[in-house]
């Protein structure tokens, strides 16, 4: 049974998290509501962080699953192991026990992520486990949800490949908490914890004013999250290290290209491609920027002349 955890989770919480104690807030309230919730942001939000803090901290068991096409009932749920009961009929000991089973069961969370592409039949279980705190398994028995049994469904709202039509009668029972980016000075020091203090600070605002203007181009459906900052410095700063030939320009543009080229989401009418947007920007940032980056200003120059 889930009791003061508001009061004592978000103390414990708030401090392991950079810039998210209004969202620790609204999820912890809602579990402590006896809500089921849907969380809803890009990747790199910090959704799964967040839960998994709060399982460490609560001792509530958080049982794991990746939504989609293929995950049924069954797999939600459990089964009979086939080859048992072949041989000695069906017996509650021979029931492979699932996550959604373990987790009402155990009075755990249940956490899936990118839920929306999962089949009808899956959403319709969970529908169920949600509505009336139990399951009726054919040749188990009734399975009855222990008080702190929660479900917590994730959803990338700017997905759209392989995502199926879900029920409006999940959605109305389920508490929307929307998950947006952390503000600039936030995503700075996520990268400074993330990599340490020996990182430079002005590669650092670099890497971050990067990535997140690649969430508001015009080109981009979808923008990278601050893990695109954290590899771009960690390429930038071992290729200062390892790079005899590159300037400092093309050390930051090559490093830019690995870090960002694969997380961001490109308009379809977008007729550039992803390394032509991402210079783009990397030359807007160092032209308007007053870091006092080693900036190879020659070869910059070169280009602002094409």
């Amino acid at each position: 049974m889930i009791q003061k955890v508001f009061d004592s989770i978000v103390p414990k919480v708030s401090p392991l998290i950079v810039g998210r104690t209004k969202e620790l807030e609204l999820i912890v309230a809602a579990l402590e509501a006896r809500k089921h919730i849907l969380l809803e942001g890009a990747p790199g939000t910090s959704k799964s962080t967040i839960l998994r803090l709060i399982s460490e901290n609560s001792e509530l068991p958080m049982y794991i699953m990746e939504g989609n096409a293929d995950l049924t009932p069954s797999k939600l749920i459990g089964q009979f192991d086939p080859s048992l009961v072949i041989e000695a009929g069906y017996k509650p000991e021979f029931f492979r026990k699932g996550p959604l089973f373990l987790a009402m069961e155990k009075g755990g969370l249940l956490y899936i992520d990118e839920f929306n592409r999962m089949a009808s039949d899956a959403s319709n279980t969970l529908i169920r486990a949600i509505e009336e705190n139990e399951l009726v398994i054919p040749r188990w028995g009734l399975l009855k949800a222990k008080e702190s049994f929660r479900v917590i469904l994730a959803q990338n709202p700017f997905d759209e490949v392989g995502v199926g039509k879900i029920s409006r009668a999940l959605f109305d029972r389920l508490i929307r908490i929307s998950m947006d980016y952390q503000d600039e000075l936030e995503e700075q020091e996520i990268v400074l914890n993330e990599l340490g203090e020996n990182e430079s600070v002005d590669l650092i605002k670099l890497a971050v004013r990067l990535t997140r203007a690649t969430r508001t181009h015009l080109e981009i459906k979808q923008g990278a999250s601050v893990r695109g900052a954290i590899d771009f410095v960690s390429m930038a700063s071992t290729l200062i290290q390892l790079s005899q030939h590159r300037s400092a320009f093309e050390i930051l543009r090559d490093s830019a290209f690995a870090a960002l080229s694969g997380k961001i989401w490109l308009d379809p009418a977008s007729e550039r491609t992803a390394e032509e947007i991402i210079e783009e920007l990397l030359l807007q940032i160092i032209r308007s920027s007053n870091l006092t980056l080693e900036i190879d200003w020659e070869s910059l120059e070169n280009r602002k002349k094409k």
